[in-house]
């Protein structure tokens, strides 16, 4: 192996121990593919790879399935991802499907027994942080250690208004739950340890949580977002020690919050102002607003 069997919005590299997944930046070329920009995926990541006939005419398509447990972005997808935008499949001109089947020959003779087994951990890297988004009710960033919210006082609810702006560090989490923002009731929600049963809140109320709205908290955003913060957590697992395997969840009192920064200020009355171009605010009320943040400084 070792050649390169190129399609329609990407190009696949066979090495004798892992495929190099590159994706392009064209026009029409999903956005989560341009955040993506490249992905080694081991063989020991697949579970399989097959070839199969394309939707559209004259086409084949290569799609290859990772193992369960094995790819932190397939995993948070949970198989909410569009056709168009699987970062496994492969779009070809139907007269490369013979060089594409000899690949997927090859690829299979190295398969072992651990194909039908869930990953025992992460093989294929998430994007590396610092990641950001805005959600409609917040700002979520993950800079490597810790997840932070910072509310947009137009979006979030008067429950999260009043808890304040919240920080996670990761080794106080246990996984996190991410509904497309394609669907309705999209949202990101992070799972603290210790939490075993589902949260009884609505994502709207829940302070370890956010939600996505028209043109909220994209599927190229938030997602790979979403996976560094799930990878992050597994990595810190064998790290912990027993006793500090259940965390206890840290609440910051309404007292503890600080004067916000004139940048935070700055954020909050652009997100007014986009509100306002969008019709969601009269021009009384995007006033009123904008002053009251200014009195904040």
């Amino acid at each position: 192996m070792g050649d390169v069997l190129a399609g329609i919005n990407s190009s696949w590299e066979f090495d004798t121990d892992s495929v190099l997944i590159r994706f392009e930046r064209g026009i029409r070329t999903p956005k989560l593919f341009h955040v993506l920009g490249e992905r080694r995926v081991p063989y020991e990541a697949l579970r399989s790879i097959a070839l199969v006939p394309g939707t559209r005419r004259g086409t084949v398509v290569l799609r290859a399935e990772p193992r369960p447990g094995a790819d932190p972005l397939m995993e948070v997808a949970a198989g909410q991802l569009r056709e168009s935008s699987d970062p496994y499949r492969l779009v070809l001109p139907v007269e490369r499907e013979p060089l594409a089947a000899s690949y997927v020959s090859e690829v299979h003779s190295v398969l072992g027994p651990w194909a039908d087994e869930p990953a025992d951990r992460h093989l294929v890297a998430a994007p590396a942080p610092p990641l950001q988004f805005k959600a409609y009710d917040g700002k979520v960033s993950f800079d490597g250690r810790k997840v932070s919210f910072r509310w947009f006082w137009t979006g979030a609810s008067s429950a999260k208004w009043k808890a304040g702006d919240q920080a996670f560090a990761v080794d106080e989490l246990e996984g996190v739950v991410w509904r497309s923002p394609d669907v309705m009731g999209g949202h990101l929600r992070l799972i603290r340890r210790g939490a075993h049963d589902r949260p009884s809140e609505e994502p709207d109320q829940d302070p370890t949580a956010v939600v996505f709205g028209l043109g909220y908290g994209l599927v190229h955003e938030s997602l790979p977002l979403a996976a560094s913060v799930l990878e992050a957590i597994r990595a810190a697992e064998p790290d912990l020690a027993p006793e500090t395997a259940v965390a206890v969840p840290r609440a910051e009192p309404p007292a503890a919050r600080v004067r916000p920064a004139p940048a935070d200020i700055a954020d909050r009355i652009r997100h007014l102002g986009e509100l306002h171009e969008a019709g969601l605010l009269t021009d009384d009320e995007f006033s009123t607003k904008k002053a009251e943040l200014l009195a904040e400084l």
